[in-house]
């Protein structure tokens, strides 16, 4: 722990020294952190409250001074190739603790903690820890919601989570409707065909954009293709089980009397059928910009 003889001076400067102060202040925080820089010297940090209590109310300069540390830290650490990032997390942590209605340290600090290496060091829990944070102050801000959910999505590739996080979100006063739709973008992508379902119907019905309504028709055409093409897979697996061979086309499965015709889309272009019996949709099917990555 740092002494308090080392911050003392620098309350009292603060309450004495008028404009000066800044620079005075400025150079005491820097020598104080410079021989932090070691992995270690995340040990020796001074926490939020105990800064806080000798901050004489200037807790909000102080959190910017610990904001910007964290930010050259940041950029100091991803120019020499790093993925330690030592003090990234302590550093933000106090700066919201003096601070916390500093909205920048919890929005971009998480977006920091969250890249992974070599761009940040890939910390997706202490991102969502430092946002929960600022929700528990502001549960109403949808902003964190939304940062939290991509972070879920983008980092952490927990889709399930990030589906629940812009949903709940979408519910907050003033919430942008993207946030209800990427609920629903999210939960095709994960697989959650049936929430999925219900939140672009909800979307469906509820929007007056056109656009908007054709976007949600659009996916629900999907999804009701996405489960075509299972229930196509599923019939090719029993052809080949039954018939000891595999389907090369839909017409072999016609012939045996699996199916009564070709199969189409709800758009009524037809499927078509891969080796090893993956369904797929036609490529000129208007339906194929709203298949997501993991099925293309």
């Amino acid at each position: 722990m740092i002494s308090a003889r080392h911050w003392l001076p620098l309350i009292l400067a603060v309450v004495l020294g008028g404009g000066s102060v800044l620079v005075l202040l400025q150079r005491r925080v820097d020598a104080i952190l410079e021989p932090l820089r070691r992995e270690e010297a995340v040990l020796y940090l001074p926490s939020g409250l105990w800064l806080k209590r000798l901050s004489l109310g200037y807790d909000s300069l102080l959190a910017c001074f610990y904001w910007t540390r964290a930010v050259q830290h940041y950029g100091r650490e991803r120019l020499a190739g790093s993925d330690k990032f030592p003090i990234l997390y302590p550093l933000l942590d106090i700066a919201t603790t003096l601070d916390p209605e500093l909205v920048i340290a919890y929005r971009f600090g998480a977006i920091f903690l969250a890249e992974r290496p070599p761009l940040g060091p890939g910390r997706v829990e202490e991102a969502v820890r430092l946002l929960q944070k600022g929700m528990a102050g502001r549960p109403d801000y949808w902003r964190f919601w939304g940062d939290l959910g991509f972070i879920y999505y983008w980092n952490a590739r927990d889709y399930a989570q990030a589906a629940a996080t812009f949903l709940e979100g979408s519910k907050r006063p003033g919430a942008p409707s993207w946030m209800k739709v990427m609920a629903a973008r999210v939960a095709t992508e994960g697989g959650e065909r049936r929430t999925s379902m219900f939140l672009w119907r909800e979307i469906h019905d509820s929007t007056d954009d056109p656009s908007m309504r054709r976007h949600a028709l659009g996916n629900l055409q999907f999804l009701r293709a996405e489960e075509d093409m299972e229930q196509l897979e599923k019939l090719a697996v029993r052809y080949a089980r039954e018939q000891g061979k595999e389907p090369q086309s839909f017409q072999d499965l016609i012939a045996a009397g699996y199916l009564a015709g070709v199969p189409v889309d709800p758009l009524g272009y037809p499927y078509g059928l891969e080796r090893g019996g993956k369904a797929r949709l036609h490529p000129g099917s208007p339906l194929v910009r709203f298949q997501p990555r993991r099925r293309r």
